[in-house]
């Protein structure tokens, strides 16, 4: 059997556990028409497309061309079908399609009981890789009166599911932790800013889980990036620096940082 007939039965058999053709190419951010192509054979996608239609699936662009009967083996492994982590990860990317307007950099805002009184500015980016929306961040504080110097990075994934972006993000280093954020995405006539709430664990404050407002301002495709850099660190809410509408979103009473007692 031919490589590429290989790949379209395989193709066609991946289909088969989705809902629709609709659902998949919408999903994955393919056109319908070029789709079809595909299921019929008449067309091979580019190795570009490949992998985002083996990552939609949670395979390998070299599992499409394993005969027929050791694909479907492969797509129905029982710790794939058993495996709850490989049921999240189906949610990624969610509505890609939609998720793609939202890709760029980002100047990100929000307050940490790590520094109380002062909004934390960060940076991000949100791009697109073999069929994912990814997620890179960086934290950059310098804290002159204390004396201490912090430099985090972040890496994870982002999914559009009922209108709302969800960002689920890992620390690189020796003691990693965990954040999630929930944005709303732009409005019909604003394009500027993400408004919604972040949940993380405090840098101080002995790690208290704590859930806060979070605003993220895009600065488009091709920024200075020294510049993003530069306005990192932490700022008052008088500083010419912060934008009015993030002083807005964050300077008001009902954006109190929420957190865990220590002795709760």
């Amino acid at each position: 059997m031919a490589d590429a007939d290989a790949f379209t039965l395989n193709l066609r058999v991946a289909c088969a556990t989705r809902r629709s053709i609709s659902q998949v190419c919408r999903e994955i951010g393919l056109n319908r028409q070029q789709f079809n192509r595909y299921i019929s054979g008449e067309a091979r996608p580019s190795a570009h497309n490949t992998a985002r239609i083996a990552a939609f699936f949670g395979l390998s662009p070299q599992d499409f061309e394993l005969a027929p009967g050791l694909f479907e083996a492969r797509l129905k492994r029982p710790d794939r079908d058993r495996s709850e982590a490989a049921l999240l990860l189906e949610g990624f990317p969610g509505d890609l399609a939609a998720l793609r307007r939202h890709v760029g950099y980002y100047q990100t805002y929000h307050i940490s009981p790590s520094w109380p009184g002062l909004v934390v500015c960060s940076c991000a980016r949100l791009y697109e890789d073999s069929g994912s929306i990814r997620v890179k961040s960086i934290e950059r504080i310098r804290d002159v009166d204390r004396e201490i110097w912090q430099f985090s990075k972040y890496v994870g994934l982002a999914t559009f599911w009922r209108n709302r972006i969800f960002i689920a993000e890992r620390s690189v280093g020796r003691q990693p932790m965990l954040s999630q954020t929930i944005l709303l995405p732009f409005e019909v006539h604003q394009r500027v800013y993400l408004r919604g709430t972040t949940m993380g664990v405090s840098w101080r404050k002995e790690n208290l889980p704590y859930a806060s407002r979070m605003i993220w301002r895009h600065i488009g495709q091709q920024p200075e990036l020294r510049q993003m850099l530069a306005r990192c660190g932490v700022v008052s809410f008088a500083s010419r620096q912060l934008p009015s509408t993030v002083r807005a979103f964050l300077d008001t009473p009902g954006a109190e940082v929420l957190t865990v007692p220590a002795d709760y």
